[in-house]
């Protein structure tokens, strides 16, 4: 008999949320906790690279994309930070998924992926309980839900879907698009636009995707070094 989803545990998570958790005890003034969970939210996307290493750095690059439109867009400094740590965190539901699809999603059969489109629910659920991720685990919930009603989990659509899923769906699928033949990190960005650009209006909200294209000289043609606080868990 197949084991039910909910009782699929990941080693990394026990991990994860012991990180976690520390990160939610903190008590700093709020100008300072900000930038602390930041930075340590990081920490913990490198747990999740570790854990799917077949997609290792794509949480950072995500969040970098997500800032861009949303700063675009004039979210305010609370909102920004949650939609940080919501692109950090976005697939950590993965790791409550049976393990042979943990490996990779190259080839998933009609079934396999059925069981995939829990990975929002099931990563919203995890984190939900931390204070400081309540609002980025709604993004998370709702991140691949699609302009036209026809994503998941929940099937929702238009402006319903909170205007941070929506820059997290855009920003995490321009990441995700893979492109072989590209030569250079700036060629690949700008045939995944024109694939984004093809679903605007149906998987994607199209004012985003408008904004995506006047952004595109700015997205990251690298990966960028990202700040180090490796002994901090071991203080707190």
């Amino acid at each position: 008999m197949q084991q039910d989803i909910s009782e699929q545990i990941h080693p990394e998570i026990i991990t994860i949320q012991n990180m976690l958790r520390k990160i939610d005890r903190l008590h700093l003034p709020l100008a300072s906790r900000r930038d602390v969970e930041s930075i340590l939210v990081r920490q913990v996307s490198k747990e999740i690279d570790r854990a799917l290493p077949w997609q290792a750095g794509h949480g950072r690059r995500t969040a970098t994309i997500s800032i861009l439109i949303g700063q675009a867009v004039g979210l305010n400094s609370v909102e920004l930070h949650d939609l940080t740590l919501a692109a950090l965190l976005h697939d950590i539901g993965l790791l409550k998924l049976p393990h042979d699809l943990t490996l990779g999603l190259d080839r998933l059969d009609p079934d396999a992926y059925v069981t995939l489109q829990n990975h929002p629910r099931l990563g919203a659920s995890l984190l939900e309980p931390f204070f400081f991720l309540r609002e980025a685990s709604v993004l998370i919930a709702h991140h691949h839900e699609r302009w036209d009603g026809s994503g998941y989990p929940y099937g929702i659509r238009g402006r319903f879907v909170p205007l941070g899923a929506r820059i997290l769906s855009i920003a995490d699928a321009f990441d995700a698009i893979r492109i072989p033949e590209a030569s250079s990190r700036l060629r690949r960005n700008r045939i995944a636009l024109r694939i984004i650009h093809v679903a605007a209006g149906t998987q994607f909200d199209p004012e985003l995707v408008t904004i995506l294209s006047v952004l595109q000289e700015s997205l990251p043609h690298s990966e960028l070094v990202e700040p180090s606080i490796h002994c901090y868990f071991d203080s707190l």
